[in-house]
C-alpha cells in the first residue's frame, strides 16, 4: 500500500519554492506589495490555475482569490470560504499563514484530478497582508474580502515614505477599488482557516492536530511609572520611590495571575529604565502590558485585578502611573457546529481529538465578523517556534491535516 505523503509532500514543496521569493536574500521576508510579495502572488495564481480552479482573481489590494465551482447540478449554491496570509513578517517562517493557502490548493488540485466537485463554490483565498510589516495595516486583506477595508490606511507610509497607495498603483493595481473589491457576503455559508499552531502545546502533547475554540481576545497596554530619582548611596531603602522596583513587583504580579487560570495569558515584553544611571535610583519606568484569553470577560477579570495591584503597588512606594491603551480586540469564538464536524473529521482519521485556543490573531477573526468560523491547527516542531526561520512542520502532518480537511469538507457538503 502506498503511504507516501503525497499532499503532504506537494505542500511542502510549494512552501520552500514560494521562499525564495524574499525582499532580503539569505532571510524570507514578504512585505505588502514588494516585488517579492508581487511575485508571491504571480506564483500562487499560476499554482491555482494548473490545480484546476475555475477561476483566479486579484483583487485591488492583492489578495488572490481561487474558485473551485460547485457541482453544477446544485442550485444556488453557497460559498465556502477558506485561505490565510502570504506575507511575513522580517525573517520569518515559510508556514505562518502560507500552510492555510497551499493546502486546500492540494485539496482542490486532487477533486480536480479525481473529477469531483463539491455542493458549494470552494473560494481559497490567498490573503496579502496580515502581519502589517511596511505600512502597519493588520488584517488588510481578510478586511477588504469582507467589505470593511478602511481607506485611510491608504495614507500610511512605509520607512522610505512611500504610501500604501502609491505602492498598490506601483504594483499595477487600483487603489480606489479598495472598498469595492468584497466577494458575495450574503452567500458564504463558513470560512476555515488552517493554520501553523505557533506554540509548543501540540508538540509537547505528541498531537498532529489540533481544533480551535476561541481566537484570544487581547488588550495591550503602555505603562509609565514616575518615581523619584535619587542618589543611589545617601538614600535610604526606605525612602525610595523607586520605579524599578514598582515595575518589578507588577511583572511579577502579572505572571502570578494570568498562571492561576487555564487559557489566560500575560505578558510584559518591553521594559525600559528611563535615564537610567548605575548610581541612581530609578526614577521612571516605561514597561507594556499584554492580556490575551479565549473569553472577553476573562480576560477583564484580570485586567481589574492587575489595575488594583498597580494601584496599591503604586500607593504603597509613592510612585505614579499612566497607561495608555494601544490595542484591545475582542474574542473570537469558533463555530460550535463547525468545530463539531472538524471533531468529527480528526477521529475518522485515527487522530485524538484535541481542543485549544489560539493566543495569535488570524485572518480569521476579521471574516468572523461576516460569517462563521473555524480553524484547524497542525503541530509545530523546533519547541513550538514560529516567525522565525527554524518554524517547521513535517511532511507527514501535512499530509494529515489535508485528508482531515477533506473530510471536514465533505462534512460540511451533507450540513449544507
Amino acid at each position: 500500500m502506498n503511504t507516501s505523503p503525497t499532499l503532504g509532500n506537494r505542500i511542502m514543496a510549494w512552501s520552500a519554492d514560494l521562499a525564495t521569493h524574499t525582499d532580503h536574500p539569505g532571510t524570507l521576508t514578504c512585505a505588502y506589495m514588494t516585488p517579492a510579495h508581487r511575485a508571491v502572488a504571480a506564483q500562487l495564481d499560476t499554482w491555482m490555475r494548473a490545480s484546476g480552479f475555475d477561476e483566479v482573481r486579484h483583487d485591488a489590494v492583492g489578495n488572490v482569490i481561487g474558485v473551485y465551482r460547485a457541482d453544477p447540478a446544485a442550485a444556488q449554491p453557497r460559498i465556502v470560504s477558506t485561505g490565510s496570509h502570504y506575507d511575513t513578517v522580517r525573517d520569518g517562517g515559510k508556514y505562518d499563514g502560507r500552510l492555510g493557502i497551499l493546502l486546500p490548493m492540494a485539496i482542490v488540485a486532487d477533486l480536480h484530478a479525481q473529477g469531483r466537485r463539491l455542493p458549494y463554490d470552494l473560494e481559497v483565498v490567498a490573503f496579502s497582508e496580515e502581519e502589517g510589516l511596511r505600512f502597519g495595516s493588520t488584517f488588510l486583506g481578510s478586511s477588504a474580502y469582507i467589505g470593511r477595508f478602511d481607506d485611510t490606511a491608504l495614507e500610511k507610509t512605509d520607512a522610505d515614505g512611500i504610501s500604501m497607495r502609491a505602492a498598490i498603483a506601483a504594483a499595477g493595481l487600483d487603489p480606489a477599488q479598495s472598498t469595492h473589491c468584497a466577494t458575495d457576503v450574503a452567500r458564504i455559508k463558513h470560512y476555515f482557516e488552517v493554520h501553523i499552531e505557533q506554540g509548543p502545546v501540540l508538540l509537547d502533547r505528541g498531537l498532529p492536530l489540533g481544533i480551535v475554540t476561541a481566537i484570544n481576545g487581547g488588550v495591550r497596554r503602555i505603562l509609565t511609572l514616575t518615581g523619584l530619582a535619587s542618589h543611589a548611596g545617601t538614600t535610604p531603602m526606605d525612602m525610595r520611590h523607586d520605579a524599578a522596583c514598582a515595575a518589578a513587583e507588577i511583572i511579577l504580579y502579572v505572571e502570578q495571575r494570568c498562571a492561576s487560570v487555564p487559557g489566560l495569558v500575560g505578558t510584559v515584553g518591553t521594559l525600559q529604565v528611563l535615564n537610567a544611571s548605575v548610581n541612581v535610583v530609578p526614577g521612571a519606568c516605561r514597561l507594556s502590558l499584554d492580556l490575551r484569553a479565549p473569553q472577553d470577560p476573562m480576560r477583564d477579570a484580570a485586567l481589574a485585578d492587575i489595575e488594583a495591584r498597580i494601584e496599591a503597588i503604586c500607593q504603597r512606594r509613592g510612585v505614579r502611573c499612566e497607561t495608555d491603551e494601544v490595542m484591545r480586540k475582542t474574542a473570537s469564538a469558533c463555530a460550535p457546529a463547525e468545530q463539531a464536524l472538524w471533531a468529527k473529521a480528526v477521529a475518522a482519521h485515527g487522530a485524538e481529538v484535541y481542543e485549544l485556543p489560539s493566543g495569535a490573531g488570524h485572518d480569521a477573526m476579521m471574516v468572523g465578523q461576516a460569517a462563521s468560523m473555524s480553524m484547524l491547527f497542525v503541530r509545530c516542531g523546533n519547541g513550538g517556534i514560529s516567525h522565525n526561520p527554524l518554524e517547521i512542520i513535517t511532511a507527514e502532518d501535512a499530509q494529515l491535516a489535508a485528508q482531515v480537511t477533506a473530510s471536514f469538507l465533505q462534512e460540511l457538503a451533507v450540513s449544507i
